[in-house]
Protein backbone atom coordinates (compact mmCIF):
# COMPACT_ATOMS: atom_id res chain seq x y z
CA UNK A 1 0.00 0.00 0.00
CA UNK A 2 1.44 3.40 -1.06
CA UNK A 3 1.78 6.15 1.54
CA UNK A 4 -0.24 9.34 1.04
CA UNK A 5 2.20 11.41 3.13
CA UNK A 6 4.23 12.87 0.21
CA UNK A 7 1.12 13.96 -1.67
CA UNK A 8 -0.30 15.49 1.50
CA UNK A 9 2.94 17.35 2.10
CA UNK A 10 2.92 18.63 -1.49
CA UNK A 11 -0.66 19.83 -1.12
CA UNK A 12 0.25 21.64 2.08
CA UNK A 13 3.21 23.31 0.40
CA UNK A 14 0.99 24.44 -2.48
CA UNK A 15 -1.49 25.96 -0.05
CA UNK A 16 1.28 27.84 1.74
CA UNK A 17 2.59 29.22 -1.57
CA UNK A 18 -0.92 30.20 -2.63
CA UNK A 19 -1.43 31.97 0.68
CA UNK A 20 1.80 33.92 0.24
CA UNK A 21 0.80 34.97 -3.28
CA UNK A 22 -2.62 36.16 -2.12
CA UNK A 23 -1.05 38.09 0.76
CA UNK A 24 1.47 39.73 -1.57
CA UNK A 25 -1.26 40.75 -4.00
CA UNK A 26 -3.37 42.17 -1.19
CA UNK A 27 -0.43 44.36 -0.19
CA UNK A 28 0.53 45.47 -3.68
CA UNK A 29 -2.89 46.22 -5.15
CA UNK A 30 -3.92 48.90 -2.61
CA UNK A 31 -0.52 50.57 -2.99
CA UNK A 32 -0.94 50.56 -6.75
CA UNK A 33 -4.38 52.14 -6.57
CA UNK A 34 -3.32 54.62 -3.90
CA UNK A 35 -0.37 55.79 -5.98
CA UNK A 36 -2.59 56.01 -9.04
CA UNK A 37 -5.23 58.04 -7.22
CA UNK A 38 -2.61 60.31 -5.70
CA UNK A 39 -0.99 60.88 -9.10
CA UNK A 40 -4.39 61.65 -10.59
CA UNK A 41 -5.12 64.11 -7.79
CA UNK A 42 -1.78 65.81 -8.36
CA UNK A 43 -2.48 66.05 -12.08
CA UNK A 44 -5.95 67.51 -11.53
CA UNK A 45 -4.66 70.05 -9.03
CA UNK A 46 -2.12 71.37 -11.54
CA UNK A 47 0.34 72.36 -8.80
CA UNK A 48 3.90 73.34 -9.68
CA UNK A 49 7.10 72.70 -7.75
CA UNK A 50 9.10 75.93 -7.46
CA UNK A 51 12.26 73.89 -6.87
CA UNK A 52 13.09 75.70 -3.62
CA UNK A 53 12.57 72.76 -1.29
CA UNK A 54 11.14 72.94 2.21
CA UNK A 55 11.70 76.04 4.33
CA UNK A 56 11.93 76.10 8.10
CA UNK A 57 9.54 78.55 9.76
CA UNK A 58 8.32 79.06 13.31
CA UNK A 59 4.91 77.84 12.14
CA UNK A 60 6.25 74.55 10.80
CA UNK A 61 7.90 73.37 7.56
CA UNK A 62 6.80 75.24 4.44
CA UNK A 63 6.86 73.03 1.36
CA UNK A 64 6.71 73.81 -2.33
CA UNK A 65 3.12 72.52 -2.32
CA UNK A 66 2.25 74.98 0.46
CA UNK A 67 3.74 77.89 -1.44
CA UNK A 68 2.05 76.92 -4.70
CA UNK A 69 -1.29 76.73 -2.91
CA UNK A 70 -0.83 80.28 -1.62
CA UNK A 71 0.05 81.53 -5.09
CA UNK A 72 -2.96 79.76 -6.56
CA UNK A 73 -5.30 81.38 -4.04
CA UNK A 74 -3.91 84.78 -4.94
CA UNK A 75 -4.01 84.18 -8.72
CA UNK A 76 -7.58 82.88 -8.60
CA UNK A 77 -8.74 85.98 -6.77
CA UNK A 78 -7.12 88.28 -9.32
CA UNK A 79 -9.53 87.17 -12.05
CA UNK A 80 -12.50 85.99 -9.98
CA UNK A 81 -12.98 89.34 -8.24
CA UNK A 82 -13.58 91.30 -11.48
CA UNK A 83 -15.64 88.40 -12.82
CA UNK A 84 -17.76 88.44 -9.68
CA UNK A 85 -18.34 92.18 -10.00
CA UNK A 86 -19.37 91.65 -13.62
CA UNK A 87 -21.89 89.01 -12.51
CA UNK A 88 -23.48 91.45 -10.07
CA UNK A 89 -23.63 94.28 -12.60
CA UNK A 90 -24.43 92.55 -15.90
CA UNK A 91 -26.56 89.48 -15.25
CA UNK A 92 -30.35 89.63 -15.45
CA UNK A 93 -30.58 86.41 -13.43
CA UNK A 94 -30.84 86.70 -9.66
CA UNK A 95 -29.04 83.37 -9.14
CA UNK A 96 -26.04 84.55 -11.18
CA UNK A 97 -25.93 87.88 -9.36
CA UNK A 98 -25.90 85.86 -6.14
CA UNK A 99 -22.84 84.00 -7.44
CA UNK A 100 -21.21 87.38 -7.94
CA UNK A 101 -22.02 88.44 -4.38
CA UNK A 102 -20.54 85.28 -2.87
CA UNK A 103 -17.45 85.35 -5.07
CA UNK A 104 -16.66 89.00 -4.40
CA UNK A 105 -17.14 88.66 -0.64
CA UNK A 106 -15.27 85.36 -0.37
CA UNK A 107 -12.36 86.21 -2.65
CA UNK A 108 -11.86 89.62 -1.06
CA UNK A 109 -11.47 87.90 2.30
CA UNK A 110 -9.12 85.24 0.94
CA UNK A 111 -7.02 87.84 -0.84
CA UNK A 112 -6.42 89.68 2.44
CA UNK A 113 -5.68 86.45 4.27
CA UNK A 114 -3.22 85.06 1.74
CA UNK A 115 -1.34 88.37 1.52
CA UNK A 116 -0.97 88.43 5.32
CA UNK A 117 0.23 84.81 5.41
CA UNK A 118 2.65 85.39 2.53
CA UNK A 119 4.18 88.41 4.26
CA UNK A 120 4.69 86.44 7.45
CA UNK A 121 6.20 83.44 5.66
CA UNK A 122 8.09 85.58 3.10
CA UNK A 123 6.47 84.04 0.06
CA UNK A 124 6.27 86.06 -3.16
CA UNK A 125 2.77 86.18 -4.62
CA UNK A 126 1.76 86.91 -8.23
CA UNK A 127 0.31 90.26 -9.25
CA UNK A 128 -1.34 88.81 -12.35
CA UNK A 129 -3.52 85.78 -12.87
CA UNK A 130 -2.28 82.95 -15.09
CA UNK A 131 -2.71 83.13 -18.86
CA UNK A 132 -5.55 80.58 -18.82
CA UNK A 133 -7.33 82.59 -16.12
CA UNK A 134 -6.95 85.80 -18.09
CA UNK A 135 -8.54 83.95 -21.02
CA UNK A 136 -11.47 83.00 -18.76
CA UNK A 137 -11.97 86.68 -17.96
CA UNK A 138 -11.76 87.64 -21.64
CA UNK A 139 -14.38 85.01 -22.50
CA UNK A 140 -16.68 86.40 -19.83
CA UNK A 141 -16.21 90.00 -20.95
CA UNK A 142 -17.03 89.12 -24.58
CA UNK A 143 -20.17 87.11 -23.81
CA UNK A 144 -23.64 88.66 -23.84
CA UNK A 145 -27.05 87.81 -22.40
CA UNK A 146 -27.64 84.19 -21.40
CA UNK A 147 -24.29 83.22 -22.90
CA UNK A 148 -22.65 85.58 -20.41
CA UNK A 149 -24.32 83.74 -17.52
CA UNK A 150 -23.37 80.32 -18.87
CA UNK A 151 -19.74 81.20 -19.58
CA UNK A 152 -19.23 82.97 -16.26
CA UNK A 153 -20.71 80.20 -14.13
CA UNK A 154 -18.82 77.42 -15.90
CA UNK A 155 -15.47 79.23 -15.87
CA UNK A 156 -15.85 79.89 -12.16
CA UNK A 157 -17.00 76.34 -11.42
CA UNK A 158 -14.00 74.96 -13.29
CA UNK A 159 -11.64 77.19 -11.31
CA UNK A 160 -13.20 76.21 -7.99
CA UNK A 161 -12.92 72.52 -8.86
CA UNK A 162 -9.22 72.95 -9.62
CA UNK A 163 -8.68 74.87 -6.39
CA UNK A 164 -10.54 72.19 -4.43
CA UNK A 165 -8.28 69.44 -5.82
CA UNK A 166 -5.17 71.34 -4.77
CA UNK A 167 -6.74 72.29 -1.47
CA UNK A 168 -7.43 68.67 -0.53
CA UNK A 169 -3.75 67.80 -0.98
CA UNK A 170 -2.56 70.79 1.03
CA UNK A 171 -5.05 70.30 3.85
CA UNK A 172 -4.00 66.65 4.12
CA UNK A 173 -0.23 67.10 3.87
CA UNK A 174 0.77 70.52 5.21
CA UNK A 175 2.70 70.71 8.47
CA UNK A 176 2.57 74.49 8.59
CA UNK A 177 -0.06 75.88 10.96
CA UNK A 178 -0.57 79.14 9.03
CA UNK A 179 -1.07 77.31 5.75
CA UNK A 180 -3.43 74.85 7.45
CA UNK A 181 -5.55 77.70 8.79
CA UNK A 182 -5.64 79.36 5.36
CA UNK A 183 -6.56 76.06 3.71
CA UNK A 184 -9.38 75.45 6.19
CA UNK A 185 -10.94 78.84 5.51
CA UNK A 186 -10.37 78.52 1.75
CA UNK A 187 -12.16 75.17 1.79
CA UNK A 188 -15.25 76.73 3.40
CA UNK A 189 -15.35 79.59 0.90
CA UNK A 190 -14.71 77.46 -2.19
CA UNK A 191 -17.44 74.99 -1.24
CA UNK A 192 -19.81 77.93 -0.74
CA UNK A 193 -18.94 79.22 -4.22
CA UNK A 194 -19.49 75.80 -5.77
CA UNK A 195 -22.88 75.52 -4.08
CA UNK A 196 -24.22 78.83 -5.44
CA UNK A 197 -22.72 78.17 -8.87
CA UNK A 198 -24.49 74.84 -9.10
CA UNK A 199 -27.77 76.32 -7.87
CA UNK A 200 -27.94 78.40 -11.06
CA UNK A 201 -28.60 75.23 -13.06
CA UNK A 202 -26.02 76.35 -15.64
CA UNK A 203 -23.10 74.07 -14.77
CA UNK A 204 -22.06 71.71 -17.57
CA UNK A 205 -21.09 68.62 -15.56
CA UNK A 206 -20.14 66.62 -18.65
CA UNK A 207 -17.50 69.21 -19.53
CA UNK A 208 -16.21 69.24 -15.95
CA UNK A 209 -15.89 65.45 -15.96
CA UNK A 210 -13.57 65.46 -18.96
CA UNK A 211 -9.92 64.76 -18.15
CA UNK A 212 -7.92 67.94 -18.69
Amino acid sequence: MRSTEPSGRAAGTALVILGLVVTLLSLLVPVHFFDGNRSAALARSGWHDDGKGTWRTQYGPLTSLDRDFMRNVRAAGLWELPAGRAARERSAERSVRLVGDHVVDGDAELDKRVIQVARTLRVTLPNRSAAAQQKYLEDIEKARGKEFDRVLVNRMRKQDGTTLNLLSLVRDQTRNSMVRSLATRTNTIVLDHIAVEEETGLVDYDALAQVK
